[in-house]
């Protein structure tokens, strides 16, 4: 049974580094997306050279798709090697923080998987070692990133195909499977909530294909309507933003995929803009193929299906080592990846419980 926490893209490899000039280490196997981060990385021509995790386990499986990467029993071996550029994590939630700022301290450049922060005052201590290390703590927001639909809907955006976007409307459901789940999946402490770890790709979505700077959480609710044994865990969470441009926005996240989809959820984006709209289909077609990034454009001259997929890539990783390379931020901005993981905090603080 396919499941969200195994998503793990591959693409064609598109090299913007020569083998050597980038070097990453993986630690903290907790989650299955550090597959596709790590796929990212090497498909850009970033070298693997470490992983470290408690989990011998979880070391082996990582060593038997990569077996480039060393094993290393202790987490300080790669935090002192100097030639290491970029370290990538996906550990429990409600530590992600506080090893970011470990790795920036030790001058590496980090990159997790989202949710990048559980509470608003990891966001400001992680702000400070920013400012104070000046290196980049990147989150893996993947239902943008890693998924073509979405990596060219922004293309047909930025080129003004459907004008100014004025509203968004993301629809997240995910399969639980709940046991194949981790205990920490089931503590709200640890992963923070339904709105603040799977509403973080649907709020930066929002932020990005707006070009919004900021935005106001209107409303914003969670429920535990069908997963009683699971008495911490919001199955269902949803959400109304308005952005500091005027672009309104609303969200749907779940664990209620039937097992009956042949995929893990039926993602689906619905953007609205002044002189057209776009509507994705990330994962599946439902009821018509088995085909993923479905895109569905309408303008004022024509209506038009497109299968994005393996045509448009995953630009972001290849940006992304660039950037640390050279200091710019082509990928993703520091104050957008941090402004997205401020408002799914602050949506699950908001969040009125229903059920």
């Amino acid at each position: 049974m396919e499941l969200g926490q195994n998503y793990a893209p591959t693409g064609k490899p598109a090299p913007v580094v020569k083998p050597g000039e980038f070097v990453f280490a993986a630690t903290s196997l907790d989650h299955g997306h550090i597959m596709g981060m790590t796929n990212g990385l090497l498909e850009a021509g970033g070298t693997l050279k470490y992983v470290f995790d408690k989990d011998p386990a979880k070391v082996k499986d990582f060593v038997g798709r990569y077996p480039d990467a060393v094993p290393v029993n202790d987490l300080g071996i790669i935090l002192q090697d100097k030639s290491i550029h970029m370290i990538a994590a996906a550990a429990v939630p409600n530590e992600r923080s506080a090893l970011g700022r470990l790795c920036m301290e030790h001058e590496k450049h980090y990159f997790t998987d989202k949710t990048p922060f559980t509470t608003l005052e990891q966001i400001e201590l992680t702000r400070e070692t920013v400012k104070e290390t000046g290196k980049k703590y990147m989150c893996y927001y993947s239902e943008r990133l890693h998924v073509e639909s979405a990596v060219y809907a922004g293309q047909l955006i930025e080129q003004g195909v459907i004008g100014k976007v004025i509203n968004v409307i993301g629809l997240g459901p995910h399969r639980l499977n709940a046991p194949s789940r981790p205990g920490w999946f089931f503590e709200r402490e640890k992963y923070g909530g339904i709105l603040c770890d799977i509403g973080s790709h649907q709020i930066e979505q929002f932020l990005h294909y707006t070009g919004a700077k900021d935005a106001e959480v209107v409303s914003s609710r969670i429920a535990n309507y069908n997963n009683p044994e699971y008495p911490e865990l919001d199955d269902f969470g949803d959400a109304s933003l308005t952005a500091d441009n005027g672009a309104t926005n609303y969200f749907r996240v779940d664990w209620f995929t039937p097992d009956g989809l042949r995929t893990w959820g039926d993602g689906r984006m619905f953007i609205m803009g002044t002189k057209g709209t776009i509507e994705l289909r990330k994962y599946i077609n439902i009821g018509v193929s088995q085909n993923s990034d479905n895109v569905f454009l309408v303008t004022n001259s024509t209506e038009e299906y497109i299968n994005i997929a393996g045509k448009v890539g995953y630009p972001f990783f290849g940006q992304l080592i660039l950037d640390c390379l050279n200091g710019t931020e082509n990928a993703m901005t520091q104050e957008h990846c941090f402004k997205a993981a401020e408002l799914c905090v602050t949506a699950q603080m908001k969040a009125v419980k229903v059920q």
